[in-house]
């Protein structure tokens, strides 16, 4: 039996695999109706009720957990005062921070992306708001699009009581709304280090926009941001590694 595509792509094949061959594997998926992989659509929600108060603060972090770090960091890249967002693991332990050994879906490690950003140009709120609104689908359990394991959760790691408090709040609007079809599964785990991943993984979508796995799953993404978020859109990336490379 056929494995599911997914597997082969999170594995790290795609890399190896022609890209005019799997594009023509993706068609026909597409073709036959598969539905096991297919791009998210855009989920517009209202900003949150409870957000940040203005502070003296120039800085601050944020760390996200919504499936495959490849298109989260690439959707928050092209956030105006974003000033780097870098992909990596985060709710295990430092000696599991390793691509292979979290792949596994045994290390309670999530891919994550830190995203730095100037509170004074967008809150955390708002960060919360494009997580939820584009940047994946916080209804799906231990998956998101193709993928599949506790790796690809849906979490926020707040890094401080404050966030923790606007995380859960947003939550329970969104719920109470019934901002979308089904209950979001996100969860809120305070207290766990963010551990960057290997420089291969960096600035995947901006190197790579042809790959058929970004440009299906996670260039529409970015495509939704300017839609959704015009004012807030960069069209230039802050990339991680110089150049780019």
């Amino acid at each position: 039996m056929t494995p599911p595509l997914s597997t082969c792509l999170k594995q790290g094949l795609i890399r190896h695999i022609p890209a005019a061959l799997l594009g023509v594997v993706l068609l026909g998926r597409i073709a036959s109706g598969a539905s096991a992989w297919a791009a998210e659509p855009a989920h517009p929600v209202p900003p949150p009720a409870l957000d940040e108060p203005a502070g003296p603060a120039t800085s601050e972090v944020a760390v996200l957990a919504g499936g495959c770090f490849w298109g989260v960091q690439g959707v928050f890249q092209h956030v105006n005062g974003v000033t780097k967002a870098v992909s990596g693991y985060a709710g295990g332990d430092k000696a599991t921070a390793q691509y292979d050994r979290v792949s596994s879906g045994t290390t309670g490690q999530a891919e994550s992306v830190q995203i730095t950003f100037d509170p004074r140009q967008i809150t955390y709120g708002q960060v919360l708001q494009i997580y939820f609104s584009v940047a994946h689908d916080p209804t799906e359990l231990d998956r998101q699009g193709p993928d599949t394991g506790s790796q690809y959760r849906s979490a926020i790691f707040p890094q401080d009581e404050q966030q923790a408090r606007v995380a859960k709040a947003y939550i329970a609007q969104l719920d109470q709304a019934h901002a979308f079809d089904a209950a979001i599964v996100t969860t809120i785990e305070p207290g766990r280090t963010f551990y960057p991943a290997e420089a291969y993984h960096q600035d995947y979508l901006a190197r790579h926009p042809t790959n058929p796995y970004i440009a299906y799953n996670d260039l529409p993404k970015i495509d939704n941001l300017k839609r959704l978020f015009a004012p807030l859109y960069r069209t230039d990336p802050v990339l991680v590694m110089a150049g780019g490379s």
